[in-house]
């Protein structure tokens, strides 16, 4: 009997030192270096993105009144050091309500920025087309032009060989229980023309696209129904023959990025007792969150940039009694 206590007994030590020794590894795997709140003067500060272009950082969110209230605006604001931020641009469409802006660059060396362009009864959402508007500097940017059709969402672009790649969700404007994906692509990022349809149940929406070295593209998927759980899809050019896997999570707000050590690590909101912004590493088949940044309540939405050997994400998040926009340097151990 006691040699049983004791085999018990080391069993239990071992397991709690085991799972010590897997969260310290986790927490070794990502260390957060900074994290600076860089903007609060609007009354909800929210949906950021993140690029560095010509050697100044941007980074861009919408201002509005509340989460779903009053006509939001874009505002740009910059940065040469990542550490003292100015406004550059404010962008603003009457009667619209202009959402999630996200940021890429045009192979004619242009900032490209894309949004929701939305008209709201109330917290009723009655109509919506997406918008796009271009700059060489950053602070001058052509008025919101619509594309694609009314009641698309292009929820982000990733250019790849000179062509703008993007999903583009449809659903409750229309009908609440036909929510479809569809892949689209531009030469101008202007005209977008459907690729294919996305086969993704549950409710599929905000979406961002990403490309590796051999041109593959990877689709990363936020999901409303069912599980809710986030679907991970690979499919090799011409982006017609897909690969799905489901992952372990919900994810809100989701970004993606490949480091040059050919590790991909994605951000978004994590849902649970409370929500928070998280870092997690992403294979085809798995998301597994390894840091949670400083966040809480109404937050997510991140940019995602690699830069001087650091990972530097954008988010926003009310756990300090607003929504603000904060900006995190995080090391990623090799």
């Amino acid at each position: 009997m006691g040699r049983i206590r004791i085999c018990a007994t080391l069993f239990i030590v071992w397991g709690s030192l085991l799972a010590s020794s897997e969260a310290n590894a986790v927490e070794a795997k990502a260390k957060i270096l900074s994290v600076q709140k860089i903007w609060d003067a609007g009354g909800h500060n929210a949906f950021t993105d993140l690029i560095r272009f010509k050697k100044c950082w941007y980074c861009c969110f919408r201002e509005a009144e509340g989460h779903v209230k009053g006509d939001g605006a874009l505002r740009v604001i910059t940065s040469e050091n990542g550490t003292d931020w100015t406004a550059a641009a404010f962008l603003r469409e009457e009667g619209i309500d202009l959402r999630d802006p996200k940021l890429s660059i045009t192979p004619d060396n242009r900032l490209m920025m894309v949004a929701g362009g939305s008209i709201y009864k109330g917290e009723e959402l009655t109509e919506r087309q997406p918008r796009v508007s271009f700059s060489s500097d950053g602070v001058s940017w052509t008025a919101p032009q619509r594309i694609c059709q009314k009641g698309d969402w292009l929820w982000r672009v990733t250019w790849y060989d000179n062509v703008a790649y993007g999903v583009s969700y449809s659903g409750p404007v229309e009908n609440a229980l036909n929510w479809r994906l569809t892949l689209v692509k531009s030469e101008d990022g202007i005209e977008f023309t459907p690729l294919t349809t996305l086969r993704v149940p549950g409710r599929p929406n905000e979406t961002t696209l990403r490309f590796t070295a051999s041109g593959d593209m990877w689709a990363l998927v936020r999901r409303e129904a069912g599980s809710r759980n986030a679907w991970l899809g690979v499919s090799p050019a011409p982006y017609t023959d897909w690969k799905w896997n489901e992952l372990e999570k919900p994810i809100g707000g989701p970004n993606f990025i490949q480091t040059p050590d050919g590790r991909w690590w994605a951000s978004g909101r994590q849902y649970g007792k409370q929500t928070e912004t998280v870092l997690a590493e992403l294979d085809r088949k798995h998301y597994r969150p390894v840091l949670t940044l400083p966040s809480g309540g109404d937050t997510s939405y991140p940019g995602m940039v690699w830069y001087d050997n650091a990972l530097w994400i954008s988010y926003y998040s009310s756990h300090e009694g607003k929504t603000n926009i904060y900006l995190a340097k995080i090391n990623l151990t090799p």
